[in-house]
């Protein structure tokens, strides 16, 4: 393995890390930051929509404002590299506190990625999140809330 393929292997899961602290902190900016201006972001699998980038940072940072707590862990990660284009599959794991669910939910699966190198490094150009499981689930979530 070459020193470029190590380099773009530990960008693109320095990339994957500011994904988690960015939704976990609140810090909208660092999402965004993950993602290629105009990238789509799905969802679906958790209850949610899929979305162009700016639109899911909206419905991302008014619901996640009323989160108590998440905590999102991502492993496992496998990096599929093609030039200035990657393949990403990652597990992750999510605890959290949703309001009006008593106890804490958590839930698991994987996150698929279609990442491009940009002028400012690895970037997402499209996230496919693939829900497998979840323990004290939200029943029906309210209107724009996620809970992957």
């Amino acid at each position: 393995m070459d020193l470029q393929t190590l380099a773009d292997r530990i960008e693109i899961r320095d990339v994957l890390t500011r994904y988690c602290h960015g939704i976990d902190r609140g810090d909208w900016e660092m999402y965004r930051s993950v993602f290629t201006d105009d990238a789509v972001i799905d969802y679906t699998s958790a209850g949610a929509p899929k979305l162009p980038r700016d639109e899911m940072v909206e419905m991302l940072s008014s619901a996640f404002s009323t989160f108590p707590f998440t905590q999102h862990h991502v492993t496992n990660v496998e990096v599929h590299l093609d030039g200035d284009t990657a393949k990403v599959i990652a597990d992750f794991y999510n605890p959290m506190q949703i309001p009006g669910v008593e106890g804490f939910t958590h839930t698991g699966g994987y996150y698929h990625h279609d990442m491009v190198r940009t002028p400012d490094g690895w970037r997402s150009r499209h996230l496919y999140e693939e829900s497998i499981w979840f323990v004290n689930p939200v029943q029906a979530p309210p209107e724009g809330v996620v809970v992957g």
